[in-house]
């Protein structure tokens, strides 16, 4: 007799905590701080389109769950250090972590940043979009670990 095993794909839905709503400025669009509980990580993050800062209010530190997503420079294998996001307080700049995922049509890795700051034992999941021509996602295998500089527009769409 055999089983047929079920196959989980890694879910891309970060957990964490609404810490803050940053009003839009006259220099800078409005954002999210996207706080880890057991941690010092606030992440600002720009609201993904089509999400109303207001309709969060409610929820302000409260549990959040949502998909973050970011564009890399380019994308490198790395063979030392651990899993993270820089810097720990503001907007990403530099993302290392464990590929989890390769998302072809979006041209993106779904990438594993949480190293000891897991979140109800699960992954801080990251889509981290290639934007450079010569890379592709098939290019890192599941569980390499990569680093990456962010480009500035991270964004979080609440689920």
């Amino acid at each position: 007799m055999t089983t047929a095993q079920a196959s989980t794909q890694p879910s891309p839905i970060a957990r964490g905590v609404l810490h803050e709503l940053i009003p839009a400025s006259a220099t800078k669009p409005a954002m999210l701080v996207f706080a880890l509980p057991g941690s010092n990580y606030q992440l600002h993050l720009l609201p993904a389109q089509g999400t109303d800062l207001a309709s969060l209010q409610p929820r302000l530190n409260k549990r959040l769950l949502g998909t973050i997503r970011c564009q890399a420079r380019r994308v490198d294998e790395c063979r030392t250090g651990g899993r993270f996001i820089e810097p720990v307080l503001g907007r990403p700049r530099k993302l290392q972590g464990t590929v989890l995922q390769h998302l072809q049509n979006e041209n993106s890795l779904l990438v594993d940043a949480a190293g000891a700051v897991a979140v109800d034992g699960q992954p801080l999941p990251v889509i981290v979009k290639l934007t450079d021509n010569r890379q592709s996602p098939a290019q890192f295998p599941l569980g390499t670990m990569i680093t990456c500089d962010v480009l500035e527009g991270a964004t979080f769409q609440p689920a």
